[in-house]
Parts: C-alpha cells; sequence; structure tokens
C-alpha cells in the first residue's frame, strides 16, 4: 500500500493536523472520558472506536484532502512517537537496505571516499581492494562528470547514488588529476564492496599498536582479531582500541570483540526484556588469546551500543583500561520487524535493556535526572565494584577511568566558527584548495612541515577570494586552529591518509593520555591501576581549581 512506501508532507503541516486530532478526539470521546470517570478506562473496543470517529472525521472533514493510506501512515508514525523511545521507529524500505549495508559493511559500487570541496567531488581515498583502486582513482582527484553528467555542485547524496548501481554495470568518470595537463577518463565495473569494520590497524610507537573501530558489523570480531595479530607480529605489546565516534551496531559482534579479551565463563552481557526469548545471558566461551596483553580502550560521547558493551565488559573485570569521555549511554537493545506487504519496510523495536556483567545500566537518564548526575555524579550514581574491588560508576554511560579529550572548542576556534558562520564551508574549501595546490606545486613541503606564517597568509589570501568577509584579528587569534586543519589537509593530499593519520594522532589528547598511561605500566593491571590513578589526581586538581 502506498502509505507504507511514502511519507509526504512537513513537519508544520503534521502539527496542525495533531492539533485537529486532538480537538476531533474532546468531542468524539466525551463519552468515553466520562465513562472513565465513573467506571474505569474504557475498553481496547471502545478505544478502537474512539480512533476510528476521530480518522473518520479527519477524512471527511478536515481542511485539506487526506488518503486513507496516508492517514494510517501518519497513525503508525504518531504511535511509535508516543512511546518516547527515540529508537523505535518505523523504516522505509529505503531505510530497511541501508541499514542492511550498515550492519553488513556490504554494498554494491565502486568504493571510495568524497567530500565536496569549491562545489566539486575530491576522492578521499578509494578504500582497498575496490574497483575505485583497481581503476586507478587517488586521493585528490577532482571528479567532473559521472557517466557523461557534470557534477558540479552536486550534493554527497547525488553523487552517492550515481556511483551506485547494479552490480556488474559499466561506469565512466572523468577526473582532474593534479600535475595532469588533461582531464583522465577512467572505466569502472560495479562490484561488491565490503567496508572494513576496521579503519586503521597501525604501531603508533614502538611497541603501542592502534586499532580503530568505527562500526560492529558482522565481520567486526574476524577483523579486530586479524588486525591483534598483524600488529602482534609487527611487535605490539600494548594495544589501543579506539571506539570514538562508534555508534555500535550488532550486539553479537560487541560481545565477540569482548570475548577475545576476557576468560573463559567471564560475564559479558545480560540482557533483558519482557518476552522469554529476549532474556539472555551472553558469557565468554574461549580462553583468551593474548591473556598478557594491556589494553587501552578509548571512548567518547559517541560511543554507543556494542561499543559500549564492550567497554562496559572490560572495565567491569579490570581488563582494560578505559581512557577518554562519558560514553553516550544507549542501555537498551532493538529488534527489526518486517512488515508483511509489499515494499513495507520494517518496524524496529526496543525490546529489551541491556546491562554489563556487574548488573550496570548505562542508559542515559531523563533530562531532570541527567542534570542532577552532572551536578553531584559520586552521590547520585549507583556505585558498583569491580573485580579488584575498584568503585566504577553506573548511569549516564560508561564513566572513563581517566579522563582526556576536551569535547569543548578553544574559545578561539568557537570564535572563527561563529563569525565564519555560514561561510564555514568556503573556509574549507579555500583550505583544500591550498593544499591541492601545495600538491601541485610542492614548494618544497617535507612529510615533517610546520606550517608558516606565510602559508597563513596564503590560505587567507584564498579565503578573501571566496569573499569571505571577517576580522583578521580573529583569523590570528585561532592560527594554532587553522594550522592544524592546515596541517592535516595537506599530510592527506600531499603524503596521503596514512601521512594524515600520524598528524592527527600527533595531537590528539586522548591518545597522549593512553599513552602517559601505557608508560612505564608493568602489565594488564598495573595499567588500569595507573589509568585510574591519573583519573583521580586529575579529578583532584579540578576541584582544587
Amino acid at each position: 500500500m502506498d502509505f507504507l512506501r511514502r511519507l509526504r508532507g512537513d513537519q508544520a503541516y503534521r502539527t496542525g493536523l495533531v492539533a485537529v486530532v486532538f480537538l476531533i478526539a474532546i468531542v468524539a470521546g466525551g463519552s468515553l472520558v466520562r465513562r472513565g470517570a465513573n467506571g474505569g478506562p474504557p475498553t481496547a473496543y471502545e478505544a478502537a472506536r474512539l480512533y476510528d470517529n476521530v480518522r473518520s472525521h479527519i477524512a471527511r472533514d478536515y481542511v485539506d484532502s487526506i488518503g486513507e493510506d496516508q492517514l494510517y501512515r501518519l497513525s503508525v508514525d504518531g504511535l511509535l512517537r508516543e512511546l518516547g523511545d527515540p529508537y523505535t521507529r518505523f523504516l522505509t524500505a529505503d531505510r530497511v537496505q541501508r541499514l542492511s549495508e550498515a550492519t553488513s559493511g556490504n554494498y554494491v559500487g565502486v568504493g571510495m571516499q568524497v567530500d565536496i570541496r569549491d562545489g566539486w567531488i575530491i576522492v578521499v581515498a578509494p578504500l582497498p581492494g575496490s574497483p575505485a583502486e583497481r581503476a586507478g582513482l587517488q586521493t585528490g582527484d577532482r571528479i567532473l562528470e559521472i557517466n557523461g553528467k557534470s557534477t558540479h555542485n552536486w550534493t554527497s547524496e547525488e553523487a552517492s547514488r550515481a556511483l551506485r548501481g547494479p552490480e556488474g554495470s559499466p561506469l565512466t568518470v572523468v577526473v582532474d588529476r593534479v600535475n595532469f595537463e588533461q582531464p583522465l577518463r577512467l572505466r569502472f565495473t560495479r562490484g561488491r564492496v565490503h567496508q572494513s569494520a576496521v579503519r586503521r590497524a597501525a604501531m603508533l610507537s614502538p611497541g603501542v599498536g592502534y586499532i580503530d573501530l568505527k562500526v560492529f558489523t558482522d565481520s567486526t570480531a574476524d577483523e579486530v582479531e586479524r588486525a591483534i595479530r598483524e600488529l602482534t607480529d609487527a611487535g605490539m605489546k600494548t594495544l589501543i582500541l579506539d571506539l570514538r565516534v562508534n555508534p555500535g551496531g550488532l550486539l553479537e559482534q560487541g560481545v565477540r570483540v569482548a570475548d577475545l579479551f576476557l576468560d573463559r565463563g567471564d560475564p559479558i552481557v545480560r540482557i533483558r526484556g519482557r518476552t522469554p526469548d529476549t532474556n539472555r545471558d551472553f558469557v565468554d566461551t574461549a580462553a583468551q588469546t593474548w591473556p598478557d596483553l594491556p589494553l587501552v580502550v578509548l571512548v567518547d560521547g559517541r560511543s554507543a551500543s556494542a561499543a559500549e558493551i564492550v567497554a562496559g565488559a572490560l572495565q567491569d573485570h579490570d581488563r582494560a583500561a578505559i581512557i577518554g569521555q562519558p560514553t553516550y549511554g544507549k542501555g537498551s537493545a532493538q529488534a527489526l520487524f518486517p512488515m508483511n506487504v509489499e515494499d513495507a519496510g520494517a518496524v524496529r523495536l526496543t525490546t529489551a535493556r541491556w546491562y554489563t556483567p556487574l548488573g550496570r545500566s548505562i542508559a542515559q537518564p531523563s533530562e531532570p535526572e541527567r542534570s542532577e548526575l552532572d551536578e553531584e555524579p559520586a552521590r547520585k550514581r549507583t556505585r558498583f565494584r569491580s573485580s579488584s574491588g575498584r568503585t566504577i560508576l553506573g548511569g549516564g554511560g560508561i564513566v572513563p577511568d581517566a579522563l582526556a579529550g576536551d569535547t569543548a572548542q578553544p574559545p578561539e576556534a568557537a570564535e572563527l566558527l561563529h563569525e565564519l558562520g555560514p561561510d564555514v564551508r568556503l573556509f574549507r574549501d579555500a583550505v583544500t584548495d591550498y593544499a591541492l595546490g601545495a600538491k601541485r606545486n610542492g614548494n618544497g613541503i617535507r612529510p615533517g612541515f610546520a606550517v608558516t606564517p606565510a602559508m597563513l597568509d596564503d590560505l587567507w589570501s584564498r579565503m578573501r577570494t571566496r569573499g569571505i568577509d571577517i576580522p583578521r584579528v580573529i583569523y590570528d587569534d585561532a592560527s594554532p586552529y587553522v594550522s592544524r586543519l592546515l596541517a592535516y589537509e595537506i599530510a592527506r593530499y600531499v603524503f596521503g591518509p596514512e601521512a594524515e593519520f600520524q598528524r592527527r594522532a600527533a595531537d590528539d589528547a586522548v591518545i597522549a593520555g593512553a599513552l602517559r598511561a601505557i608508560a612505564g605500566a608493568r602489565d594488564a593491571r598495573d595499567l588500569v591501576a595507573k589509568a585510574e590513578a591519573m583519573g583521580a589526581a586529575d579529578e583532584k586538581k579540578a576541584l582544587q581549581e
């Protein structure tokens, strides 16, 4: 049915409709309200009659004509919204498809990361083993045409739709490449692309390995295990597992990743719901492969769901030092229920809540409760004892053993971004333009380059050329922030994504905190103790200030 295929109308329209529904409900349901006051709540049959009366009045008497299919669809949306659960929602067929791609990491296309700069699609990096890489696309290529159509002023969504298509279908792109006089015409065959959950596995320093884990898809645990083996072969003695900006994904994969670091029989997570099939205890099923590998887990406010399951289990068992900022606090599990109608999509329903091995719920409280937690965290939060007897707090996300990485922008950077306003896009265009110019001209830039005042002056000129009109003093005050952005962009387009990562890692306060905890730690338990001591010292210092 059409109502399950498309939702039409804007927010103002819906608001007006809700008001009319409410008014008619008062009239049509008055007798039911009186009955409730005199003899208890309306029966299910009477409630259904009330709904049918309201729907009939809207269909017949509302100022605008609304089809029956749309009325039912609006009813579905309203029903789910009134549950007050941000994770329960109706997904159209195309959103179900996108969710499937996100949880599998697989899609059909050419496989590359892109950005929009100066109205053109810029290749950030082709994915390893993808059709884009095989066809020879490079970081910094500017895509001028896709299948004969100019891409100027396309959005990222338009570019994504054009690059995707049936498996085996042909695709031709025209690219402008730095230091090539004429545009290049490249031909592809669209194929299956796997977006790895492990976005980066590298050695940060002698003995310290790093894994950036961005999502929990159906291959995450295998990818993490493979990355650990490769890093161990490269000399890794301590692992930093980065779960920042990881929205989660498949619960079972979170369990399997935690299983890699815990002992057989250790509880990992408990799931509790209303129906018997939603109640389950997940327990480690295999001995550790790397029992002596010290582990640091990095988290922030965008670490959620399965990422929190991993962090919570490892923290409860004192297996990892947790460093960063408190996590998002998504303590519930959802199930997807396809609708038995053609192209109808599915309902994603919260069916259970989950708890760490110690029984902690990390779900964010309501707004009033959250304010109380922020004001007096030690008193308001429930306290638990870890395997070694450490105090761990429940509620409001996973609280790190040591806080690191202020999420707020430096005042000078915030002032610059405020002054730029909608011109921040033009500012980013200017930064990328400088980086591509550096790649084109060389300018004597070496991998360990420093951003000079002359480079900042050149960037300022490019900003002015694009019509950016802000006080120079604001730009100059924010020069440390601007210099970092410019350095990252030059490193990416001149030397490649790996060079950009090394630059960012060197400036990363959370990674710096992890390295500080790792330094001198004798084993995994000692690392956890050092991180906790760091957190206590920082908290004491903050109170004194």
